[in-house]
């Protein structure tokens, strides 16, 4: 079994990570780390925010750390909300919030079909250096009212092209094999099965 610790205190993330390297990798995350500082997502690009992330906490802990940084990325809006896509309406938002902000902004743009895309870079580190960086992507639309009860954050706006569901009304296992985290991840994976 081989040990990888995320930088993430979102459970809907460790979950999903779990789920995706299967059984024979220990998945932990920093909700037991009382005393882990959050690291401050300064960069531009999902990539820094990753890296930024990675190096930080693997500073701290031995075994090997993977930080996510992904988001929602609309055409309509030149890639917003993006690298801002947890506090898209505001610092501490809920998913709900953000949610609503993101559709009253395409409303007024009356932008059909509202093309977007899903992102995901990962950031692999020990002790403080980074050892690669996996990224993935699915690309969809948002649709205008939200739909389904699974998933997190915009989950239930975005169908992937090809589907007639968003990914909130896909079962875990479906978005697993689809998603844009999901895709970094297998990524991931084959580096360190190598």
């Amino acid at each position: 079994m081989r040990q990888l610790l995320l930088a993430t205190r979102n459970a809907h993330k460790t979950r999903e990570f779990a789920e995706i390297l299967g059984r024979h990798f220990i998945v932990r995350d920093l909700s037991g780390e009382s005393d882990v500082p959050l690291v401050e997502e300064t960069g531009s690009t999902f990539a820094e925010n990753a890296i930024l992330k990675a190096v930080a906490i693997s500073r701290r802990f031995s075994e090997l750390v993977v930080a996510d940084d992904s988001g929602l990325e609309v055409d309509a809006l030149d890639g917003a909300p993006g690298v801002y896509s947890a506090r898209y309406a505001g610092p501490g938002a809920s998913d709900k919030a953000n949610v609503k902000r993101l559709l009253s902004e395409l409303r007024q743009r009356q932008a059909m079909p509202m093309t977007a895309r899903f992102r995901c870079v990962l950031a692999l580190a020990r002790s403080g250096e980074v050892l690669e960086t996996f990224e993935g992507a699915v690309e969809g639309t948002i649709v205008e009212l939200p739909r389904g009860n699974s998933g997190f954050g915009y989950d239930p706006v975005f169908q992937p092209t090809g589907l007639t569901k968003t990914f909130a009304e896909l079962a875990a296992d479906e978005k697993n094999r689809i998603s844009h985290r999901a895709r970094a991840i297998q990524l991931l994976r084959r580096k360190l099965d190598e």
